[in-house]
C-alpha cells in the first residue's frame, strides 16, 4: 500500500479542494485516512471492463411524469419525385426520396450501394470519415433487400438504403475501435442493438464512421476528419465520421452518439441534420460507454423527417441497457403545428448569438404559432460537468492507472488523458451534490418547458446545450443559414469548462449554422413537425458542399 497519509497530505487536499480543517481535525483524521484509503485502492485491482455498467441509473422523468403516447406510429410523407439522372443529385437526396426510389424498383439497393462506395472511395482519402468501410457485406446486404422486394417484402423506410454506423457500435467481425490507439484493432464477437435493430429494418452497412478518440473531438488514431464545407477544419466531434460523411453526400444516413453535443456539434458544423432523443430512449447495448448517465444514440441525417424514420427503427426498450426506458415513438408528416407555443431565452439571441440565429428565430416567428419569452432559473449549470470528467475518467480508469493514456494521439491540457488524470480529484462528496444539482435543473427546465412545447436557440449560448444534455431532452439541430467564417479550433474542457472551438485565421469559409430546437422528454413527434416546418420555412436544406475545396 501507498504511505502513511501526513497532516501536510491533509493541508495539500485542502488547498486543492478550498477546505478549511483546524489542526485537530486533521490530527484526528490522519488515524484513519489510510484505511479509507487502502479499501479504494485494493478496489481497484479487480479491473471493470468498459461493458460493465454503473449500479446506479438515471431516470430523466420527475414525479408525476405520464408518457405522451401509448403505441408506435409512423406517417411519413408521401414522395412522388422522380429519379434524378445525376448520381450527385441521388446522392444527396433526402432519406424520404432514398426510399420512395427504392421501394417503387426506380433504384436498386445495390445500385445505390455502389453509388455510395465509389463516393467514398472518392472522397475519403479527403475527409477521413470512415475507419472501416465494408463494400463485400454491404454489397451481400443490398443484393439481400433487391431479393427481399423482389418477392413482394419490404422492410419498412430504410429497406435497402446504405448507412455508416458510428465506430463504437459493436459490429460482429469487423473492427470497432472507439477512434483511440490503445483499441484499434479491437473486433467484437457481437452486434450492438443498434446494429441488430438497423439490419431487421433492412438498412445496408456501409462501413464504421469515425469518432474522435474515446467519443471527444475530431482526431482519431487514423486521421482528422474534415468538414465537407471547409477542408481546412474538423468536422467537430465526437460523431465526427458520421456528420462528415452524411454532410458529404457518402451515405444515405448515419447514426451518431452524444454525451455533451456529440451529435448536434458536428451537426452545427457540417451542416447536416442531428436528433438527440430522449435519455433512455434508445438501447446502448453494445456501444461504448463513455458517461452511463448522460450517452444516447440518435441519428443524423439530411432533413428533419428523415431523423423520424431512423429513430422509429432504433427506438425500443432494452433490459441490457441499464438506463433503457421503453417508450413508443409516434410521427406523422401530415401533422400541422397550429397551437403549438414555442418559447426562447432572450438572452440566448443577445451576446454570442449570430445573425442566422435571430433570423431563424425571425422565421419561427412568422410560422403562424405562439412564440414567447421564457426564464430559466438561474443555477451553477456550469458545474454539472463534474459528473462528465469523473464517468468518464471511470470508463478508462484502466489507462490512466496503466499509463497506457500516453499512446492517445491528443494529448493537450484539454485531452482526455489529463483530464481522467485531473478527475482522480473530484471528491466524492462533491459528485454526489452534483448529482442532487442535477435533480435541481432537472425541475428547473422541467418548470422552463412546462408551458411551451418546445424551445428554440443556438447551439451553444445560454445554457440549454448542458443543462439539457443532463436532463435528458431531446434536440434537433437543423441547419438554418451560412457564414463566412475563418477555420475553427476543436472543442476542449482544458480550463474546466467546456468551449466548442474558436475561428481564427483570415481566410474565410462559407459554412453552414444550424439552430437548436428542444423538445418535451418522450414527445419527439411534434417537436420534429416543428423542425419540419422551420426547416422549410428556413429553405437552405438543398445546398451542398463542393468538391475539392
Amino acid at each position: 500500500m501507498a504511505d502513511t497519509i501526513t497532516e501536510a497530505d491533509i493541508a495539500g487536499a485542502e488547498r486543492l479542494l478550498g477546505l478549511a480543517y483546524t489542526a485537530k481535525e486533521r490530527a484526528q483524521m490522519v488515524g484513519n485516512l489510510d484505511g479509507q484509503r487502502d479499501l479504494m485502492i485494493a478496489r481497484r485491482d479487480l479491473r471493470l471492463d468498459n461493458g460493465t455498467p454503473m449500479a446506479c441509473r438515471f431516470d430523466p422523468r420527475l414525479p408525476g411524469f405520464a408518457m405522451p403516447h401509448g403505441i408506435d406510429a409512423l406517417h411519413p410523407s408521401e414522395i412522388t419525385a422522380p429519379l434524378p439522372s445525376d448520381p450527385e443529385d441521388i446522392a444527396f437526396a433526402p432519406l424520404t426520396h432514398l426510399s420512395h426510389w427504392v421501394r417503387s424498383g426506380q433504384i436498386s439497393s445495390r445500385a445505390l450501394t455502389d453509388l455510395y462506395l465509389a463516393r467514398i472511395e472518392l472522397l475519403n482519402p479527403k475527409l477521413e470519415c470512415f475507419a472501416t468501410v465494408t463494400p463485400d457485406l454491404a454489397r451481400a446486404e443490398a443484393d439481400a433487400m433487391d431479393a427481399l422486394l423482389g418477392a413482394g417484402v419490404w422492410l419498412g423506410p430504410l429497406h435497402g438504403i446504405p448507412y455508416g454506423l458510428k465506430d463504437l457500435f459493436d459490429t460482429r467481425g469487423i473492427t470497432t475501435g472507439w477512434g483511440a490507439e490503445p483499441f484499434q484493432n479491437r473486433v467484437p464477437d457481437s452486434d450492438a442493438a443498434v446494429t441488430t435493430r438497423l439490419r431487421a429494418a433492412g438498412a445496408v452497412l456501409l462501413g464504421k464512421t469515425t469518432v474522435g478518440a474515446l467519443a471527444y473531438n475530431d482526431l482519431w488514431y487514423g486521421g482528422w476528419t474534415r468538414n465537407p464545407w471547409n477542408l481546412n477544419e474538423g468536422s467537430s466531434g465526437s460523431s465526427a465520421g458520421s456528420a462528415s460523411a452524411t454532410a458529404g453526400g457518402l451515405c444515405g444516413f448515419s447514426i451518431g452518439t452524444e454525451t455533451l453535443g456529440s451529435i448536434t456539434s458536428p451537426s452545427q458544423r457540417c451542416g447536416t441534420t442531428g436528433l438527440r432523443p430522449t435519455f433512455g430512449r434508445v438501447s446502448r447495448a453494445g456501444a461504448m460507454a463513455l458517461c452511463w448517465s448522460l450517452d444516447k444514440v440518435g441519428p443524423i441525417c439530411r432533413s428533419v423527417e428523415d431523423t423520424a424514420l431512423v429513430l422509429a427503427a432504433i427506438n425500443g426498450g432494452d433490459m441490457r441497457d441499464r438506463g433503457s426506458i421503453a417508450a413508443s415513438f409516434q410521427f406523422d408528416a401530415r401533422a400541422g403545428i397550429e397551437g403549438m407555443t414555442l418559447g426562447y431565452l432572450p438572452e440566448a439571441f443577445e451576446d454570442g448569438a449570430t445573425d442566422v440565429d435571430r433570423a431563424a428565430l425571425a422565421a419561427a416567428k412568422d410560422l403562424g404559432i405562439t412564440v414567447k419569452e421564457v426564464t430559466l432559473e438561474d443555477l451553477p449549470y456550469a458545474s454539472l460537468m463534474t459528473v462528465v470528467y469523473a464517468e468518464a475518467a471511470a470508463a478508462f480508469e484502466a489507462l490512466t492507472l496503466e499509463d497506457t493514456d500516453d499512446t492517445l494521439r491528443w494529448q493537450d491540457d484539454g485531452a482526455w488523458p489529463n483530464t481522467f488524470r485531473k478527475a482522480r480529484f473530484v471528491s466524492a462528496v462533491d459528485l454526489v451534490q452534483t448529482d442532487r444539482l442535477r435533480y435541481r435543473v432537472m425541475q428547473a427546465v422541467g418548470e422552463m418547458m412546462s408551458g411551451v412545447d418546445a424551445l428554440i436557440g443556438p447551439f451553444s449560448t445560454g445554457p440549454m446545450l448542458v443543462a439539457s444534455n443532463f436532463t435528458g431532452h431531446p434536440c434537433v439541430h437543423l441547419r438554418a443559414g451560412f457564414e463566412d467564417i475563418a477555420s475553427r479550433s476543436m472543442a476542449s474542457l482544458g480550463a474546466g469548462k467546456l468551449t466548442t472551438g474558436d475561428a481564427a485565421g483570415e481566410t474565410t469559409f462559407t459554412v453552414p449554422q444550424g439552430i437548436s430546437l428542444w423538445g418535451q422528454l418522450f414527445d419527439e413527434g411534434p417537436l420534429l413537425n416543428l423542425g419540419m416546418a422551420l426547416e422549410k420555412k428556413l429553405g437552405v436544406a438543398d445546398r451542398r458542399p463542393t468538391f475539392p475545396n
